[in-house]
């Protein structure tokens, strides 16, 4: 069913409610990781409207919507986290994971079933293990949060395609490039913006489109 255009109001106000509770919680946690939250709410909201528009256009099946919206609620907040703290906050990345794996079993009851959600496990698995194992081998490289964060990550990924977690970890190590020569970073370059980028644009943008969780 198309989408009705004029409920994309509710998408930016819903989105921006999103924007401001994370930011609250982030300057509410035990070791707090405040980030301006009018920024991060406006973020928010006109993401959740880039998914509303992907929707409404029929770039994927219904079904798929929730999860995009759940990367994006995540995604902005801790992208903000990282560049201003350089940390990925455990009160929002280890909460991702039952959140994520909410929208992904109910995208996989609703859409392709058994199929879809063994992927998601199995491709959180290999991006997971893959990201601790370049920590353990290479501190610097990678921080704890980013190893964290690339399990949950990985099954939305293995959710659209087998492909999308190939066409993710180059795009998060291009964009984790760019910011290495854009400024001078103490502490190491922050990859967790790249990641959770790379991440939200394979969920919003496959590359077939329709062909969310079909597995190639």
């Amino acid at each position: 069913m198309p989408m009705t255009w004029g409920i994309l109001p509710i998408f930016a106000m819903a989105g921006a409610a999103a924007g401001l509770f994370t930011a609250f919680v982030l300057t509410r946690a035990a070791v707090p990781a405040p980030v301006p939250r009018g920024p991060v709410a406006a973020g928010t909201a006109l993401l959740w409207l880039v998914v509303a528009w992907r929707w409404g256009a029929g770039a994927w099946p219904p079904w798929w919507l929730p999860v995009p919206l759940a990367v994006t609620t995540v995604a902005v907040p801790l992208v903000a986290a990282d560049l201003r703290h350089r940390r990925l906050p455990d009160v929002l990345t280890l909460p991702s994971y039952p959140l994520l794996g909410i929208v992904l079993g109910l995208a996989a009851v609703l859409g392709p079933g058994t199929g879809l959600a063994g992927r998601a496990v199995a491709a959180a698995t290999v991006f997971g293990g893959l990201h601790l194992l370049a920590h353990t081998l290479a501190r610097g490289s990678l921080g704890a949060g980013d190893v964290k964060l690339s399990g949950v990550l990985g099954a939305v990924l293995g959710a659209v395609s087998w492909t999308a977690l190939v066409v993710a970890a180059v795009l998060a190590a291009v964009l984790t490039a760019v910011l290495a020569v854009s400024r001078r970073w103490h502490g190491g370059v922050p990859h967790g913006p790249g990641l959770l980028a790379a991440t939200w644009l394979v969920s919003v943008f496959p590359a077939a489109e329709g062909q969310v969780g079909m597995g190639t």
